[in-house]
């Protein structure tokens, strides 16, 4: 089979290797995208011979200056507009059981695309002038992205144990192109997945990463907790199977009711903060359970639990830390909006979610949106206007009382020139007072009511809370 390359790097790098007597190919996640018809901007080339000598000589030769080398694994990156090519020489790798770093020999081609993950990701399109564009295909590539198969090139347990975050690559892809792991890979996870233990996680949480940011997550998550590896990658999710609730709203299991959840919310929106707002939307559920006569399975106080829990999840998996703030927000205050459907709920309690969400409101309203799981119609159809109802109060009020990234319209250094208090917990207790004032509806979200309103409460509070020592 004879490919058609149209990137025109490709061009001047076989010409490169035309004049320097090299066989260079274009390999992996670059050939597997182009037969998916998918753009790319990452290209990986492989020479016979040494990959960082013709890095070079192709940055001498298209005038890039700036090139990495990695002189260890015998690699080499250029930067080049809106990606990266990357070099390296064909070869043969030998693991050792206590790292997923490798003993690296020259190869052939083949021992080169043997060494690979899978077969989709084990093809080769030479670059050379006579056999421009012809694809090299040893382990059946083609016919498995055709059959939307994961297959490895090689037995799958040896494969996964000389590096083990395959494992997690396998469910990435499963997850990112909607294939399926075939059969005897599936099988070969198991008996493996402890040995995730000696990869970093930043490593693994980049795979679990590129998992919530597919098309439908839960395919990775399912394959995630079927074959034991949730266990061990995210506790946390892994205990939500079996936590019952009731069904006429969700799914009976957590887990699965989550999974739908991940799956809605990717339809509406690529925040992928948002997205693990989803995932740990319910995840104190397990640590809140508690059965009622009468009732049945409670959590009570799992979306404040469920909050308190982001900030160590956020550790261990070594996420950014300024995402905290964001998801713990989200996660604190998703069954919130549901209690305002009531007509008889006061604008009080509008405010106060628009007050707490600020910015994040929309994020709110679509997270709860998501939320609706059931499989009856009707009750979809019932969930959905109440939701409608909700963010129409929510807008009435919004434009009556611009509550949105609300800002007190009396600051601490006002109040602090105005009653000569120093900085301290008065001034805070000044100012939450106002706040309340404004959120209960006493006093309008202006300037002039609220200097007012501190004006008339200054003597109280100060008498109430003493005088700042």
């Amino acid at each position: 089979m004879t490919l058609e390359l149209t990137n025109p790097y490709l061009k001047k790098i076989g010409a490169v290797a035309d004049e320097h007597g090299v066989e260079a190919y274009v390999v992996g996640g670059y050939v597997r995208d182009l037969l998916l018809g998918k753009e790319v901007n990452d290209i990986d080339i492989v020479v016979v011979g040494s990959g960082i000598a013709f890095a070079e000589a192709v940055a001498v030769a298209m005038k890039k200056r700036k090139i990495v080398t990695y002189e260890k694994f015998g690699t080499a990156m250029m930067p080049v507009d809106g990606g990266k090519i990357e070099f390296v020489g064909s070869r043969k790798e030998q693991y050792h059981r206590d790292s997923r770093n490798p003993t690296v020999a020259v190869g052939t081609l083949q021992e080169d695309l043997s060494r690979r993950d899978f077969t989709v990701n084990a093809m080769a399109v030479s670059l050379n002038t006579p056999t421009w564009g012809v694809l090299s295909d040893p382990f059946g590539g083609t016919a498995d992205l055709q059959n939307r198969i994961i297959r490895t090139p090689l037995d799958p347990a040896a494969t996964f144990d000389d590096d083990p975050l395959r494992i997690m690559r396998a469910v990435r892809f499963a997850a990112q192109l909607g294939f399926t792991i075939e059969p005897g890979v599936l099988d070969a996870i198991p008996p493996v997945r402890d040995r995730l233990a000696i990869i970093s996680q930043e490593r693994i949480t980049e795979e679990f990463m590129k998992v919530m940011a597919s098309p439908r997550p839960s395919v990775g998550l399912r394959l995630m907790f079927d074959t034991g590896i949730m266990r061990i990658v995210f506790p946390e999710v892994a205990d939500l199977s079996g936590v019952d609730q009731r069904q006429d709203h969700h799914h009976k299991d957590v887990f699965l009711h989550t999974c739908q959840v991940v799956d809605n919310i990717c339809g509406m929106t690529d925040n992928i903060y948002l997205r693990l707002a989803a995932l740990l939307h319910d995840i104190a559920k397990p640590k809140t359970k508690k059965f009622v006569e009468g009732t049945g399975w409670t959590f009570h106080g799992h979306e404040e639990i469920g909050a308190r829990m982001v900030k160590h999840i956020f550790r261990r998996l070594k996420l950014p830390f300024d995402q905290i703030p964001y998801v713990e927000k989200i996660v604190r205050l998703h069954q919130r909006p549901m209690q305002l459907v009531d007509e008889t709920v006061t604008d009080s309690a509008v405010r106060r979610i628009l007050f707490e969400a600020g910015e994040q409101i929309d994020d709110l309203m679509t997270l709860c949106r998501a939320d609706i799981t059931s499989k009856n119609p009707k009750l979809v159809k019932q969930y959905s206007e109440n939701y409608d109802l909700v963010y129409a109060k929510m807008k009435e009020v919004e434009e009556k009382d611009r509550m949105r990234a609300f800002q007190p319209p009396v600051r601490g250094d006002e109040i602090m020139t105005i009653t000569g208090l120093p900085a301290g917990k008065l001034v805070g207790v000044l100012k939450s007072r106002i706040e309340e004032a404004i959120l209960d509806g006493r006093i309008p979200n202006e300037h002039d009511p609220a200097l007012q309103y501190l004006l008339e409460i200054k003597d109280e509070v100060i008498r109430e809370y003493g005088p700042p020592s």
